[in-house]
């Protein structure tokens, strides 16, 4: 009787693992498709995070750690000093660090304030951690910066220079999280050992209108070209009107450039305020065109030599000048200065920075 060799049996029988295999792919590739994918991601367990702080910032702090669904333990800094003035900084439960992800909310309200920070900030990386994110809502440096001549030192780009040094952790480079920074080119003076996340504030603002009363009515103006490329697509839904700065002589004058204001309730937005000179000039030219209200919104309320005092309600006038001046925490020292004065609120950025942290 014919006898088939080992080497002549069926020859298709190599091919039940391989149609197995073919099978288990194909649950794989479902189980691995776009939809799976993104319910991976949004039941993945969020992490862990050690939030260390600021002395300016701690307000601050507790509001993003009161956000963050027990995601967030605050953490303590003795921020100590010498004899001579210089600091003597001490980061409590430094060991317990090891393995975890870490970060630090940052205000750099004066320069005295820098170095102090960034010792601490330089050090955390260091102490074996998971990964490290910078907070720094706003980067202060270079709102005036205007680079006309030879001398003039960017600021701006020495601070992001010292940034961009921070030491990598085992997790990689530093995160770095900004919102609204002043001049767009800043964005690129980081170097490759920092990840710069820019986030904003204007979803805090959009919020706020809609819970306005007369909120079909609002029109956004934006106080000169710059402030226009920065916030224009935020605002598509929007009617928008622009301001723009003329010289006449010495002075410097804000005219209506583009856009209808008449009988609406207008909302100024720019990025940040200093003397709040640009604003006052910019609420004169839209409550003469016909708007019915004004208001302003910035993201960083920076407000230098309680500059702030000249939009409060003192008196009828200034009242009728701005409606709400919204700004952000961002600048912490200002947000104590002017708690609980008309017509300033303040909008916190608690919840987005939580959230930037889980990335």
């Amino acid at each position: 009787m014919f006898q088939t060799s080992k080497k002549t049996q069926n020859p298709f029988t190599f091919c039940v693992p391989l149609l197995f295999s073919f099978s288990q792919y194909s649950s794989l590739s479902s189980a691995f498709s776009p939809r799976h994918r993104r319910m991976a991601m949004v039941k993945s367990p969020k992490k862990h995070v050690n939030l260390f702080f600021s002395l300016d910032s701690e307000q601050l702090a507790n509001k993003v750690a009161a956000h963050s669904q027990n995601n967030i333990t605050l953490q303590n800094i003795n921020w100590r000093s010498f004899a001579d003035g210089f600091p003597n900084i001490f980061i409590n439960n430094a060991e317990e660090l090891r393995g975890q992800h870490v970060a630090f909310l940052a205000s750099f309200s004066s320069p005295a304030q820098v170095f102090e920070q960034l010792s601490v900030i330089y050090a955390l990386p260091r102490l074996f951690v998971a990964s490290f994110t910078l907070v720094l809502p706003f980067f202060p440096t270079g709102s005036f910066e205007r680079m006309e001549e030879e001398g003039d030192v960017a600021t701006a780009f020495t601070l992001a220079r010292m940034l961009s040094n921070i030491p990598i952790s085992r997790g990689g480079p530093t995160s770095l999280v900004i919102y609204d920074i002043h001049a767009l080119q800043e964005r690129f003076y980081f170097g490759d050992e920092v990840l710069p996340l820019f986030e904003t504030g204007i979803p805090l603002l959009k919020q706020r209108l809609q819970q306005l009363p007369d909120a079909d009515n609002v029109v956004i103006a934006f106080p000169d070209d710059g402030a226009w490329k920065r916030f224009h697509k935020l605002f598509d839904n929007y009617s928008v009107v622009v301001c723009t700065k003329v010289r006449e002589g010495d002075k410097r004058i804000v005219r209506l450039k583009e856009g209808h204001v008449s009988g609406h309730h207008v909302v100024i937005v720019d990025d940040l305020v200093q003397s709040g000179g640009t604003l006052i000039e910019c609420q004169k030219v839209l409550a003469a065109n016909g708007a019915a209200k004004v208001s302003a919104y910035v993201t960083h309320g920076v407000f230098p030599n309680q500059s702030w005092l000249r939009f409060t309600h003192k008196d009828e006038a200034s009242e009728k000048a701005f409606a709400y001046f919204w700004i952000t925490d961002s600048c912490p020292v200002t947000v104590k200065a002017l708690a609980n004065q008309a017509p300033f609120e303040v909008l916190s950025l608690a919840g987005s920075i939580a959230n930037s942290l889980q990335i």
